[in-house]
């Protein structure tokens, strides 16, 4: 019987033009957050020529970082450390900033920043920028050249992360497959095997990933490795216990296996296989709940806007993935390599895929807002443009589905009326080594050599010659054990050969077979995609990054925009009159360093002997915040991290005392972004 194709419903149109209506919504109204670490400022800046030596290096960050004693290195022309060492920690409120102490007496020329951090969802972050004292010089520093991230540790890291992610899809997605879709295939081989590897493939990436944490954090050298006070910081750390608790889990999930194809396949009783099923039901879901939750607890989701809601998303979203690759790859194994899969089994599996899609468009939904979160990021960042890649393998993914489903359809209208359903247990036991299956299938076969087809019709074409020439030697196999057991190989072999035969034979089985391969070699692309976007800087961060003019890794710089204002003063008494210059750099919300020059009317340095500043933001009723520089020299005052809490119009005042009775206030309103 021939069956034609699904039609696309209205309820399906109604909920596709609903979703692209909520990812519209979604993205026109996002708010500005981060969600991968960047550096936004630095003091001193990128390329800046002091005067003088300052105390310390500051650097900020838009969210959170891990640091280590070696996350900020300072190095003098020469390439000698000049830090003290000890990191700082400067953070306030919302304000992520660290900073390192510097050595006293620090001569002039120009001095390398390298920085290196892992932000909170794991991933390492590094840069470097140069600054200089007195005037530039030239330096045997050269700045790095590669990412934290790159190298052979990162490849190999890479790789772990990808297999990682292909082991929990096929070792979740197969025992799902097997407990809700066809459980006789619990007693099969190459269903076992399969999820067998899962779970080998995601416990030894696992290990190489904890392994390897030290120098793609660090060094970058693989030798590194093995370094036991490495391996021991790392576990310290949220990604080393994430990775840890994996391995828990993955034992957990080592008895799942053990049981569900040991004493669950052998189980004949229904009433006490049912009651076995829920148990593993119930288990399974519970340690793959808490294998997704490692990778949430420590990457893009546990950091951010919403993580309390990130997190159980990204969970389901993992279930989901591995509940229909997983289970794909598993029929995929079925279909080829094994002689029968019952159709009412790849029909139950056509429909827990479509309920693991419907759960992945509302989840990839909400993730791509968290993660992009405007219009212009989802097609102008590397993140952004990943995202829409993925989405069409899935568009493609999907379209293919559509195509097995109807394969399916087909394969169940086609089912013989005559054909008796086997008993349980019965065909699984027989389907667990290829000796048991073949022999089951010498006992379909007449004494005249005849192949039954399944709704047990003869097929005259079979090959009866092969069968009649084993037949003569019955009688001398009744004498001889050896020939015997030729006789039995050779039916075996004559039998798989005629059911392999009977099985290509099959159209709609052969369709379905073609395009379950092609959407499994589409999900292979698809998974390598989702694993380079865990490792990339979400399109949210990246747009922040450039509109404050900084990018998160390689040379970084604070954008070239400081506020310069003249102020002329007059206290009225001798030398009383003069020009102030104040510049504020970067002159934006947070940190800024402040000069102050007195001169002259004639542009030379005027010697007073004290200044003051105040910082008022009368709209918002913020201040006067009192600013104290230190004096550098005759004429020159300055003062670091001086704190812009918002933007808006300010009113900075400079009040200059040039004897003991004669002082003056001068001022001027300013715009800061």
């Amino acid at each position: 019987m021939t069956t034609t194709a699904p039609r696309l419903g209205t309820a399906l149109a109604r909920l596709l033009i609903l979703a692209a209506a909520l990812l519209g919504t979604l993205l026109a109204g996002a708010a500005p957050a981060s969600a991968h670490a960047a550096l936004t400022g630095s003091d001193p800046k990128d390329g800046a020529v002091v005067v003088t030596a300052p105390k310390e290096v500051n650097l900020t960050f838009s969210e959170q970082v891990a640091m280590s004693p070696d996350s900020i290195r300072v190095l003098d022309p020469a390439g000698r450390r000049a830090d003290t060492g000890e990191i700082r920690d400067l953070c306030s409120g919302a304000i992520v900033r660290y900073g390192v102490g510097l050595r006293a007496g620090l001569p002039d020329g120009t001095y390398t920043v390298a920085w290196q951090t892992v932000s909170a969802d794991s991933h390492p972050i590094s840069g470097a920028f140069t600054f200089s004292i007195g005037a530039p010089s030239t330096t045997s520093v050269a700045l790095p050249d590669r990412s934290a991230d790159g190298g052979v540790v990162g490849t190999l890291y890479g790789l772990a992360r990808y297999l990682s992610y292909a082991g929990f899809a096929v070792l979740v997605g197969g025992g799902a497959f097997v407990l809700a879709c066809w459980p006789r295939g619990a007693s099969v081989r190459p269903v076992q095997q399969t999820v067998v590897r899962g779970w080998l493939t995601l416990t030894g990436a696992t290990l190489v990933m904890l392994l390897l944490r030290n120098p793609y954090t660090g060094s970058g050298e693989l030798s590194d490795a093995f370094d036991l006070a490495g391996l021991k910081a790392v576990l310290e750390t949220k990604t080393g216990a994430a990775l840890t608790s994996r391995l828990l889990l993955l034992g957990a999930a080592a008895l799942f296996v053990a049981v569900l194809f040991g004493s669950y396949a052998r189980r004949t009783d229904p009433k006490e296989k049912k009651d076995l099923s829920f148990g593993l039901a119930l288990g399974g879901t519970v340690v793959a709940a808490g294998i997704a939750g490692t990778w949430a607890l420590a990457e893009h989701a546990s950091t951010g806007i919403q993580p309390g809601i990130a997190m159980p998303v990204d969970i389901l979203h993992l279930l989901a993935v591995a509940a229909w690759l997983g289970g794909l790859t598993v029929l995929l194994v079925s279909l080829y390599l094994t002689p029968h899969v019952d159709r009412s089994a790849v029909e139950r599996f056509s429909r827990v895929a479509f309920g693991a899609v419907l759960v992945l468009a509302a989840t990839g939904l909400y993730q791509s807002w968290r993660q992009v979160g405007s219009w212009s990021a989802l097609t102008g960042t590397r993140y952004g443009q990943l995202l829409l890649v993925k989405i069409g393998l899935m568009c493609v993914l999907i379209g293919i589905a559509w195509i097995s489903r109807r394969w399916t359809r087909r394969l169940a209208d086609a089912e013989p009326t005559g054909e008796a359903p086997e008993k349980p247990g019965e065909a699984g036991e027989a389907c667990g080594a290829e000796e048991a299956c073949g022999a089951e299938e010498a006992g379909t076969t007449g004494g005249s050599g005849e192949t039954r087809r399944p709704g047990g019709t003869v097929d005259e074409t079979a090959d009866e010659t092969t069968t009649e020439a084993v037949r003569p030697a019955t009688d001398e196999a009744a004498t001889d054990p050896e020939r015997s057991a030729q006789l039995a190989r050779q039916r075996v072999a004559v039998a798989t050969a005629r059911r392999k035969r009977e099985r290509d034979a099959d159209p709609e089985r052969a369709g379905l077979r073609r395009s379950v391969l092609t959407e499994a070699a589409v999900a292979v692309v698809l998974l390598a995609v989702t694993t380079v976007l865990t490792s990339t800087e979400p399109g949210r961060t990246e747009e922040e990054a450039a509109r404050s003019g900084n990018v998160s890794s390689g040379p970084a710089a604070v954008p070239d925009r400081p506020v310069d204002i003249r102020l002329p003063f007059d206290t009225g008494g001798v030398e009383g009159k003069g020009i102030v210059r104040l510049s504020l750099d970067p002159g934006r919300t947070g940190a800024n360093a402040l000069h102050l020059y007195v001169e002259r009317p004639n542009g030379k340095p005027l010697d007073v002997p004290e200044v003051k500043i105040a910082l008022t933001l009368d709209a918002k009723d913020i201040g006067p915040l009192p600013v104290a520089p230190d004096r550098i020299q005759t004429g020159h005052w300055s003062a670091s991290g001086v704190q812009i809490p918002i933007s808006g119009d300010w009113r900075i005042q400079v009040t200059v005392r040039t004897s003991e009775i004669d002082q003056t206030t001068v001022e001027k309103n300013v715009k800061i972004g």
